[in-house]
């Protein structure tokens, strides 16, 4: 009776080892709220060539990055600005060598689906009395979300922040900050061009010119504590020719 009871547990502990081990292995991708669509369609492309999915958790820059800092299970960061990455590798949370930035981004000014709106935005362009009177303009909260931040530089190069900055709608990420315009909550937002381009309650009716803010680009790199053949890998892909299709299918650009 024991040697059958012996039997039966190595057969149950060997057909569950295979997925502890799936488990324990398992990569993890921290990417910035705009790459949401993105980073889910690669890793149907990762799947479809015999690897596991990778794990994903998308939020602010500023938000993944202190939590990897207070030891979140990640492999791979990837911040919607330098910025952030900076302040990951000062503190020696990425493998600075793996660094790299290979996609870009643009920034656009929305409103409703049903605005007629269309701004050229320039330094005459009056974005306060666009506005309305008592509205707020959705974006990233400037002071932790890359959004907000480079919307605070486009507002500045426009002479624009000091009247807008009292009636900004300072959002927890751009998911947050597009469905704040969707819902009519805010009639103008600050958003990247490619969560717009997903969105069927906004249309584009500015882009902001590039001189007007840094350029916003998408910085990759190896968390430290997950440094190995197998996050390199995974980072290879990320940033590979595959994977760069599906960004410049979905409207992200080279920097």
């Amino acid at each position: 009776m024991v040697s059958r009871f012996i039997a039966v547990a190595l057969f149950l502990m060997s057909a569950l080892l295979p997925g502890l081990a799936l488990a324990q292995s398992q990569q993890t991708v921290f990417a910035a709220a705009s790459l949401t669509d993105a980073i889910r369609q690669v890793n149907d492309l990762w799947v479809g060539k015999g690897n596991a999915p990778f794990g994903f958790s998308f939020a602010a820059s500023s938000t993944l990055v202190r939590q990897i800092e207070q030891g979140a299970d990640a492999s791979i960061f990837i911040s919607a600005d330098e910025r952030w990455m900076d302040w990951a590798q000062e503190r020696n949370l990425i493998v600075a060598e793996t660094r790299v930035s290979p996609i870009g981004n643009r920034l656009v000014l929305v409103a409703p689906k049903d605005s007629t709106l269309n701004v050229e935005l320039t330094k005459t362009t009056d974005l306060a009395a666009l506005l309305g009177e008592g509205n707020r303009l959705a974006t990233g909260d400037p002071q932790h979300v890359p959004v907000g931040r480079y919307a605070q530089l486009a507002l500045t190069w426009l002479g624009q922040w000091e009247a807008i900055s009292p009636r900004l709608a300072r959002a927890d990420n751009v998911r947050s900050a597009l469905l704040l315009v969707e819902r009519g909550e805010a009639p103008l937002g600050i958003v990247y061009e490619t969560d717009a381009a997903v969105s069927k309650g906004v249309r584009i009716v500015g882009v902001f010119p590039k001189e007007s803010h840094e350029p916003v680009t998408y910085p990759f790199a190896v968390v430290t504590k997950a440094d190995g053949p197998e996050a390199r890998r995974l980072l290879g892909f990320l940033t590979g020719p595959e994977a760069q299709e599906v960004y410049g299918r979905l409207g992200f650009t080279k920097p």
